[in-house]
């Protein structure tokens, strides 16, 4: 059991090095051995988990999604929730900056996939369950809805990182679902519907805080 928790953190360790890397220099111009420097482990317990750079690409996108946020009363604000906790993650997770990197890269995606795709699913998930309470505006595709917002965000996310190193990225997130969702959400539902910029710090902070454990008895 030791030996395995072991590999588990091993593993770990190695793919937010790789990520890293990756925020930092892009796919192309990372290495293995800039990974293995960053990670401090051996060539060997790296190759045990990733046989390539392409494999820990890979892993760094599986563990985009990879989020357990507090569940609302509302669908859509879950919707809203998913956004403003990425976006207050990306500047200060590497993790999320390398996936974010990794899936606007047209000379890597060919390898090793893009994070896109699988934020739609999360999306088109809880939009489709917002739709059938009747939390959306009768119009609405949850699928094509998801789509956009992912486009959109990434564009954002991107104008954020050029224009100030992601310092305003939740308020550009922020500022785009203000205007986006008044063409989704139903007028009772959208007057409930929390998009502050801090959003994704408090969601944050109570899913944190609800992984701890209680106290003891005395």
């Amino acid at each position: 059991m030791a030996q395995q928790e072991r590999a588990v953190r091993t593993r770990r360790a190695v793919l937010e090095a790789a990520a890293v890397v990756f925020a930092e220099h892009g796919y192309t111009a990372a290495t293995v051995a800039d990974i293995l420097k960053t990670a401090g482990v051996t060539k060997g317990a790296l190759y045990f988990h990733f046989d390539s750079k392409e494999a820990l690409a890979k892993g760094v996108l599986e563990l985009q999604t990879a989020q357990a946020l507090p569940e609302q009363e509302v669908k859509l604000q879950e919707v809203v929730d998913v956004a403003m906790t990425v976006a207050h993650r990306l500047r200060h997770e590497p993790l999320l900056r390398a996936g974010a990197r990794l899936s606007s890269d047209p000379a890597g995606i060919k390898y090793y996939g893009s994070a896109w795709p699988l934020w739609v699913d999360v999306l088109t998930e809880v939009l489709t369950e917002a739709h059938q309470r009747g939390e959306t505006l009768a119009h609405v595709v949850p699928r094509e809805v998801a789509e956009l917002v992912v486009s959109a965000f990434n564009g954002v996310q991107l104008y954020a990182q050029l224009e100030t190193g992601l310092d305003d990225v939740e308020y550009r997130a922020s500022v785009l679902l203000k205007h986006l969702l008044p063409s989704v959400a139903s007028p009772a539902v959208l007057m409930r519907l929390d998009v502050a910029p801090d959003r994704g710090a408090r969601v944050v902070r109570a899913a944190l805080d609800a992984l701890e454990p209680e106290p003891a008895p005395a």
